[in-house]
């Protein structure tokens, strides 16, 4: 039996932030949890997890264009595969966030989402749920 889920997703462009929120919200559900914390987890060193604003499209399309202003595509990067930029906005975000489960609910700020965060798209990727509970 697994203990986990897994959620796939697709990018459609080369930096992207993907909502995810409502599958880590169905999981809690389907999951029965009552009260503990979530990990929501990339196995992807181009990629990332974040939580910010969700309300307003534009927060994420300033995310967007802040990330291709501020680590351009050059020729001086050493690493071979030509996405040196990915990775580097990868660490800048992280590969995960732990969040707070409480009385069967996440615990999220009013315009607070959770996002898959592509920076080496258009791709399939994978994002892991796994709860732990109280």
């Amino acid at each position: 039996m697994k203990h986990f889920k897994l959620i796939n997703v697709k990018s459609s462009k080369s930096i992207e932030f993907i909502d995810i929120t409502n599958e880590v919200k169905k999981y809690i559900t389907e999951k029965g949890v009552v009260n503990g914390i979530i990990l929501v987890y990339t196995p992807h060193t181009t990629a990332g997890i974040t939580i910010n604003e969700n309300a307003d499209p534009d927060v994420t399309t300033d995310l967007e264009s802040f990330f291709k202003s501020k680590i351009p595509h050059e020729s001086f990067y050493k690493h071979s595969e030509g996405n040196s930029p990915s990775h580097i906005m990868s660490s800048l975000v992280s590969a995960s966030e732990t969040l707070i489960i409480d009385e069967g609910q996440l615990i999220l700020g009013t315009w607070q989402g959770i996002y898959f965060c592509e920076f080496d798209g258009p791709r399939a990727r994978k994002v892991y749920l796994k709860c732990i509970i109280e």
